[in-house]
Protein backbone atom coordinates (compact mmCIF):
# COMPACT_ATOMS: atom_id res chain seq x y z
CA UNK A 1 0.00 0.00 0.00
CA UNK A 2 1.51 3.48 -1.17
CA UNK A 3 0.19 6.53 1.12
CA UNK A 4 1.00 10.04 1.18
CA UNK A 5 1.09 12.19 4.06
CA UNK A 6 0.23 15.66 3.53
CA UNK A 7 0.97 17.98 6.34
CA UNK A 8 3.02 21.12 7.35
CA UNK A 9 4.08 20.05 10.49
CA UNK A 10 7.10 17.45 10.61
CA UNK A 11 6.49 16.49 13.85
CA UNK A 12 2.45 15.22 13.28
CA UNK A 13 3.86 13.81 9.75
CA UNK A 14 6.46 11.79 11.38
CA UNK A 15 4.40 10.66 14.04
CA UNK A 16 1.99 9.61 11.45
CA UNK A 17 4.37 7.71 9.48
CA UNK A 18 4.82 5.66 12.39
CA UNK A 19 1.55 4.32 12.75
CA UNK A 20 0.71 3.60 9.57
CA UNK A 21 4.41 1.46 9.32
CA UNK A 22 3.19 -0.21 12.63
CA UNK A 23 -0.40 -0.58 10.03
CA UNK A 24 1.42 -2.67 7.54
CA UNK A 25 5.25 -3.70 7.09
CA UNK A 26 4.59 -3.04 3.46
CA UNK A 27 3.45 0.34 3.69
CA UNK A 28 5.56 3.09 1.68
CA UNK A 29 4.48 6.18 2.75
CA UNK A 30 5.62 9.61 1.13
CA UNK A 31 5.40 13.17 2.78
CA UNK A 32 4.09 16.40 1.49
CA UNK A 33 4.19 19.74 3.44
CA UNK A 34 2.35 22.28 1.00
CA UNK A 35 0.22 22.02 -2.40
CA UNK A 36 3.43 22.00 -4.45
CA UNK A 37 5.14 19.30 -3.25
CA UNK A 38 1.63 16.78 -2.96
CA UNK A 39 1.23 18.07 -6.57
CA UNK A 40 4.53 16.36 -7.03
CA UNK A 41 4.26 13.51 -5.58
CA UNK A 42 1.11 12.67 -7.21
CA UNK A 43 2.33 13.52 -10.45
CA UNK A 44 5.37 10.45 -9.78
CA UNK A 45 3.24 7.99 -7.60
CA UNK A 46 -0.29 6.45 -7.97
CA UNK A 47 -1.27 6.18 -3.51
CA UNK A 48 -3.74 4.28 -2.63
CA UNK A 49 -4.50 6.81 -0.14
CA UNK A 50 -3.73 10.29 0.92
CA UNK A 51 -3.86 11.44 4.52
CA UNK A 52 -4.48 15.29 4.26
CA UNK A 53 -4.56 18.06 6.19
CA UNK A 54 -7.14 21.32 6.12
CA UNK A 55 -4.62 23.89 7.39
CA UNK A 56 -1.69 23.79 4.41
CA UNK A 57 0.52 27.30 3.71
CA UNK A 58 -0.67 28.36 0.16
CA UNK A 59 -3.54 26.09 -1.37
CA UNK A 60 -5.96 24.96 1.91
CA UNK A 61 -6.83 21.62 2.09
CA UNK A 62 -10.00 22.01 0.56
CA UNK A 63 -8.79 23.22 -2.64
CA UNK A 64 -6.33 20.22 -2.87
CA UNK A 65 -8.94 17.81 -2.28
CA UNK A 66 -10.90 19.74 -5.23
CA UNK A 67 -7.77 19.06 -7.25
CA UNK A 68 -7.14 15.56 -6.39
CA UNK A 69 -10.98 14.40 -7.08
CA UNK A 70 -10.97 16.40 -10.35
CA UNK A 71 -7.66 15.27 -11.64
CA UNK A 72 -7.39 11.67 -9.63
CA UNK A 73 -11.01 10.86 -9.11
CA UNK A 74 -10.08 7.45 -7.88
CA UNK A 75 -7.97 8.15 -5.24
CA UNK A 76 -8.84 7.95 -1.78
CA UNK A 77 -8.46 10.90 0.84
CA UNK A 78 -8.90 10.91 4.40
CA UNK A 79 -8.66 14.87 6.41
CA UNK A 80 -7.20 14.72 9.05
CA UNK A 81 -7.29 18.28 10.73
CA UNK A 82 -7.16 20.32 14.36
CA UNK A 83 -10.63 21.54 12.97
CA UNK A 84 -13.75 20.28 14.80
CA UNK A 85 -16.07 18.07 12.53
CA UNK A 86 -18.99 20.35 13.17
CA UNK A 87 -16.68 23.14 11.03
CA UNK A 88 -15.26 21.32 7.69
CA UNK A 89 -16.47 17.47 8.03
CA UNK A 90 -19.69 17.94 5.95
CA UNK A 91 -18.12 20.16 3.31
CA UNK A 92 -15.20 17.80 3.38
CA UNK A 93 -17.21 14.35 2.24
CA UNK A 94 -19.53 16.38 0.11
CA UNK A 95 -16.31 17.46 -2.04
CA UNK A 96 -15.33 13.80 -2.39
CA UNK A 97 -12.98 12.82 0.88
CA UNK A 98 -13.56 9.29 2.09
CA UNK A 99 -13.22 10.26 5.58
CA UNK A 100 -12.68 13.18 8.39
CA UNK A 101 -10.77 12.66 11.20
CA UNK A 102 -9.12 15.32 13.99
CA UNK A 103 -6.11 15.55 14.99
CA UNK A 104 -6.81 14.42 18.43
CA UNK A 105 -8.67 11.51 17.75
CA UNK A 106 -6.30 10.08 14.86
CA UNK A 107 -3.62 8.02 16.99
CA UNK A 108 -7.04 6.26 18.31
CA UNK A 109 -9.00 6.17 15.34
CA UNK A 110 -6.41 5.97 12.45
CA UNK A 111 -6.09 2.46 11.58
CA UNK A 112 -9.55 1.98 11.91
CA UNK A 113 -10.77 4.80 9.16
CA UNK A 114 -7.95 3.39 6.90
CA UNK A 115 -10.00 -0.08 6.96
CA UNK A 116 -12.81 0.82 6.58
CA UNK A 117 -11.40 3.59 3.56
CA UNK A 118 -9.44 1.15 1.83
CA UNK A 119 -12.67 -1.40 2.10
CA UNK A 120 -14.73 1.09 -0.57
CA UNK A 121 -16.45 2.71 3.21
CA UNK A 122 -16.45 6.14 4.41
CA UNK A 123 -15.50 6.60 7.91
CA UNK A 124 -17.60 9.37 9.44
CA UNK A 125 -19.06 10.04 12.94
CA UNK A 126 -22.67 9.57 13.60
CA UNK A 127 -22.46 13.20 14.75
CA UNK A 128 -21.62 13.70 10.51
CA UNK A 129 -23.57 11.25 9.33
CA UNK A 130 -26.76 12.93 11.04
CA UNK A 131 -25.66 16.21 9.71
CA UNK A 132 -25.13 14.88 6.21
CA UNK A 133 -28.53 13.49 6.44
CA UNK A 134 -30.62 16.44 7.73
CA UNK A 135 -28.97 18.48 4.37
CA UNK A 136 -30.01 15.85 1.95
CA UNK A 137 -33.49 15.87 3.45
CA UNK A 138 -33.40 19.92 3.15
CA UNK A 139 -32.26 19.98 -0.38
CA UNK A 140 -34.83 16.68 -1.84
CA UNK A 141 -37.04 19.03 0.39
CA UNK A 142 -36.05 22.49 -1.72
CA UNK A 143 -39.09 22.80 -4.16
CA UNK A 144 -38.24 24.84 -7.88
CA UNK A 145 -41.27 27.33 -8.69
CA UNK A 146 -42.44 24.68 -11.35
CA UNK A 147 -43.49 22.53 -8.29
CA UNK A 148 -44.90 25.07 -6.28
CA UNK A 149 -46.50 27.83 -8.95
CA UNK A 150 -49.62 26.96 -10.88
CA UNK A 151 -48.93 27.10 -14.87
CA UNK A 152 -50.18 30.19 -15.66
CA UNK A 153 -48.65 31.43 -12.16
CA UNK A 154 -45.05 30.47 -13.91
CA UNK A 155 -45.86 32.19 -17.15
CA UNK A 156 -46.66 35.23 -15.79
CA UNK A 157 -43.35 34.79 -13.76
CA UNK A 158 -41.51 34.39 -17.24
CA UNK A 159 -43.05 36.82 -18.32
CA UNK A 160 -42.31 39.51 -15.64
CA UNK A 161 -38.42 38.35 -16.05
CA UNK A 162 -38.64 39.23 -19.66
CA UNK A 163 -39.44 42.51 -18.80
CA UNK A 164 -42.96 42.45 -20.15
CA UNK A 165 -46.04 44.85 -17.82
CA UNK A 166 -49.45 43.85 -16.60
CA UNK A 167 -50.77 45.14 -19.70
CA UNK A 168 -48.42 43.45 -21.87
CA UNK A 169 -48.47 40.03 -20.17
CA UNK A 170 -52.35 40.38 -20.53
CA UNK A 171 -52.05 41.19 -24.36
CA UNK A 172 -49.89 38.15 -24.75
CA UNK A 173 -51.93 35.79 -22.69
CA UNK A 174 -54.95 37.00 -23.77
CA UNK A 175 -56.63 37.47 -20.13
CA UNK A 176 -57.79 40.64 -18.46
CA UNK A 177 -55.17 42.71 -16.73
CA UNK A 178 -56.90 42.10 -13.47
CA UNK A 179 -56.28 38.39 -13.79
CA UNK A 180 -52.43 38.65 -14.26
CA UNK A 181 -52.21 41.07 -11.33
CA UNK A 182 -54.18 38.20 -9.22
CA UNK A 183 -51.92 35.88 -10.53
CA UNK A 184 -48.26 38.22 -9.95
CA UNK A 185 -50.20 38.73 -6.45
CA UNK A 186 -50.44 34.98 -5.83
CA UNK A 187 -46.67 33.83 -7.07
CA UNK A 188 -45.37 36.96 -4.82
CA UNK A 189 -46.89 35.33 -1.97
CA UNK A 190 -45.80 31.49 -2.66
CA UNK A 191 -42.12 32.74 -3.57
CA UNK A 192 -41.87 35.27 -0.28
CA UNK A 193 -41.25 38.13 -2.70
CA UNK A 194 -42.45 41.70 -2.80
CA UNK A 195 -41.84 43.42 -6.54
CA UNK A 196 -40.97 42.67 -9.95
CA UNK A 197 -37.21 43.40 -9.27
CA UNK A 198 -37.14 40.24 -6.67
CA UNK A 199 -39.17 38.14 -9.53
CA UNK A 200 -36.25 39.15 -12.17
CA UNK A 201 -33.46 38.81 -9.56
CA UNK A 202 -34.60 35.28 -8.34
CA UNK A 203 -35.28 34.03 -12.43
CA UNK A 204 -31.57 35.06 -13.09
CA UNK A 205 -29.93 33.18 -10.08
CA UNK A 206 -32.24 29.92 -10.86
CA UNK A 207 -31.35 30.60 -14.78
CA UNK A 208 -34.77 30.75 -15.73
CA UNK A 209 -34.10 33.37 -18.12
CA UNK A 210 -30.83 33.63 -20.24
CA UNK A 211 -28.55 36.86 -20.13
CA UNK A 212 -27.01 38.27 -23.03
Amino acid sequence: MKILVADDHPIFRQGLSQILQGYSQKAIVHEASDAVEIGQQLDSNEYDLVLLDISMPGKNGLEILDDIKRERPDTKVLIISMYSEEQYAVQAIKAGASGYLTKAGAARELITAMDKIVQGGLYISPAVAEQLAFQLKEETNKKMPRDILSAREFQVLELISQGLGIKEIARELKVSTSTVSTHRARLLTKLGMKTNADIIRYAIKENLIEMN
